[in-house]
Parts: C-alpha cells; structure tokens; sequence
C-alpha cells in the first residue's frame, strides 16, 4: 500500500505517554500572558520536538489551487487591535465572527463587507481562552474556550442560549499542571476542549481536547449519548491524541483533526471509526462544506514556534471530496499577506471563498480559490 493513503481499519497499534509527554502538551499554544512564557519554555525542554511535532505530507501529484487573499478584508474598529485569531466562522449572511485571544477573549462580529458589527459576550464568564468558533444551521454561534472548558450556544442576535461543560470555580483555587495519568473522562465535564460541530438531526459533538483524548456526542438538549476515545492517548481505531478539530458532514459523519498524531480520522455517526487518512501532514483543522456537494478542507498548519525546517513542509492546505480524493491543495507557510503562519481554524461556507484565522500573525484572511483544473486530480 502506498504510504500515506486512506487506511479501512484492520490493525491497532498501542502507545502510552509519559509524564513528560502530558507535561509539554499543556503549553502546546503557550498563552499570551507573559507569566506563562517560562513555563512554556519549560514543557519545551521536557517534551523536546514532540512538543512542535510536524509532519510533512506525502499526497503525491497534488495540483495546485491558484488563490488570491482579499486586502483589507476587516475592519478592525479605531484603537483595537486583534489578537491571536484562533476561531473563525461565518453565517448565512456573509456576517463573520471572529474568537480571539487578546488582552481578554472577545468575540466579533463583521458584517459581509468586513464593517465592524459589534462584540458579543463581553465579560461573560465562559470566556477566557478562545479556541473555536462555529455557526450553526439555525445562525446559532457556538464557542468553545479551552480556558473554561465550556461550549456555549448564543442566538444569531448574541443571546445567551445554552452552555455544556463547567468553568472551574475560583474556591477550588488554583488548577494544578497536570503530571501523569489524567483523571477519569466525565461525561458532561470538558477538559481543555477544541472544536464542536453538528449533524443533521441536530445532535452536537465535541472534540475534547488536549488533556482528554476523545469526541463526545450529545443530543440537541445537551444531553450525554456516546464518545469515542477517553482520557487516555491512543493512536489505534478511534482513539486520538489531541483531537484539535472536528467537523460532520451531511452524511452524519464526524471527521476528526487527530493533531499529535498526524493524521485525519473519520467516525460514523455513532462515533465508530470508518476511515484515516495520513497522507495530509498534522491533522491540525478540518472544515466541511455546506450544500449538497460538499467539500474537506484539511489544514496542514506549520507549527507554532516556526522549528527548523517547518517552513519548508508545512503550511498548505487541502480540498478533498467526501471519499477523501483530493483535488488540489493551496498556500504556503509566511507572515505575508496570502501565506499562512500556523492556521488554527477555517471557514467554508463557501468552498470558493475560505476565511482563515492564524495564531502567530495575529489576522484573518479571505481567500478566493481560482477554479480547479478540469482534469480530475490522480493524488493519492
């Protein structure tokens, strides 16, 4: 079998982190907060380069997407300035929301053109360190704060709606560095969680996180169905270690970012494994198409911390059908305008316009993908 080509389960392989594993990846995207820059520099000693793991991808005879980045697509209201954008996402409008670490996490909203609309949630309690943003069918906005271990759902207007998971409360003190086995997985408490997504009927998953190994099910109430995965690292069918980012297509399937093991896992609607894909580099983010052909967008993001040699295979991104043939791939890793410095999160409603949100280049881009060519891709 060709090396990195989609793989029907047959075979599972074991592995077990170690302490200093779980250590390093605490601090994978170190804070913004100065404090925490010492600790950081301390999990990279202890973890070493699995602490800024890269994978290049090995699809062969991928073509090349021709992309343009719209100048000055937002903008930014007078004395603000954004910060890392890890989330981004838009509504049936055009509306774009963008989840952002900044001196405190604030979500924004521009409208079509770009213009400032307004910032939802300020002050509230489930914010604290963004990590995704998504726009459901309904135009509800989902975040989801890796700092509070929340998902909340806010009406298309901002409201306040529903949250899943629990904010650690201040009288517990302090929240211990984790160092060895984690705790048992719970089923309604998060634990650093990433992504969320939803299928047809509703139902709402999770993909959770980075001291929890796995994706989690609920239905349209918020209420416990399945998971795949556990508190435990895995790199076997249906166990992730560090499942970053998380998407369901039309289908019911759940396609899994699985981060720090490189690869693309697809789940069927019960959270069974179907299919992985490791020819794309880091399974860093994922996005899926609306409409009734959809496309995969898969982010092989160069790493934070630019390591030697990222630059060089790292940083593009892939378009693939539901069936994982790819079509073609686009961008490079640069702090320039139409490169890429480490995309965290995509947004694809419009397969033909993608807004990215980077972490080290502080900004959001909207790229407009040329038409692909005529004759089908022969990647694999």
């Amino acid at each position: 079998m060709p090396e990195g080509v989609a793989v029907w389960y047959t075979a599972r392989v074991s592995s077990s982190p170690t302490k200093t594993d779980g250590f390093a990846r605490i601090f994978r995207e170190a804070p913004m907060k100065s404090f925490l820059a010492c600790v950081s520099t301390i999990a990279l000693l202890l973890g070493g380069a699995h602490a800024f793991a890269q994978q290049k991808a090995t699809a062969q005879n991928v073509p090349e997407i021709s992309y343009t980045s719209a100048p000055n697509f937002l903008k930014i209201p007078a004395g603000e300035t954004l910060g890392e954008a890890v989330g981004v996402a838009t509504n049936s409008k055009g509306h774009v929301f963008v989840y952002h670490r900044s001196a405190n996490t604030r979500l924004w909203e521009f409208d079509k053109n770009g213009v400032f609309v307004k910032e939802i949630g300020k002050g509230y309690y489930g914010f604290e360190f963004a990590h995704s943003v998504r726009v459901d069918a309904q135009d509800n906005i989902w975040t989801v704060d890796e700092g509070t271990n929340t998902v909340t759902k806010f009406s298309p207007e901002g409201k306040f709606l529903m949250v899943l998971g629990r904010r650690p409360p201040a009288v517990d003190g302090a929240v211990a560095t984790a160092n060895g086995p984690n705790p048992p997985a719970q089923k309604y408490i998060f634990c650093r969680p990433t992504d969320v997504g939803w299928d047809p009927q509703g139902n709402i998953f999770v993909s959770d996180g980075y001291c929890n190994n796995r994706v989690v099910k609920f239905d349209k109430n918020g209420r416990f169905l399945a998971q795949a995965g556990s508190e435990k690292s895995g790199n076997g069918p249906g166990e992730f270690n560090l499942p970053h980012g998380l998407q369901v297509d039309g289908q019911g399937n759940v396609w899994v970012a699985d981060r720090s093991n490189n690869r693309y896992q697809v789940l069927d609607n019960n959270l069974k494994p179907k299919t992985t894909y490791t020819n794309l580099g880091v399974g860093w983010t994922v996005c899926v198409s609306p409409g009734p052909h959809q496309y995969v967008f898969a982010s092989n993001s160069n790493p934070n911390g630019n390591g030697p040699g990222t630059w060089d295979n790292t940083g593009e991104i892939y378009k693939l059908e539901l069936d994982g043939t790819i079509l073609g791939k686009f961008g490079h890793a640069s702090k320039e305008l139409g490169g890429f410095q480490v995309v965290h999160m995509m947004d694809c409603r419009n397969p033909n316009e993608i807004v990215v949100g980077e972490i080290e280049s502080w900004r959001v881009q909207k790229l407009i993908l040329q038409p692909a060519p005529a004759k089908p891709s022969n990647a694999r």
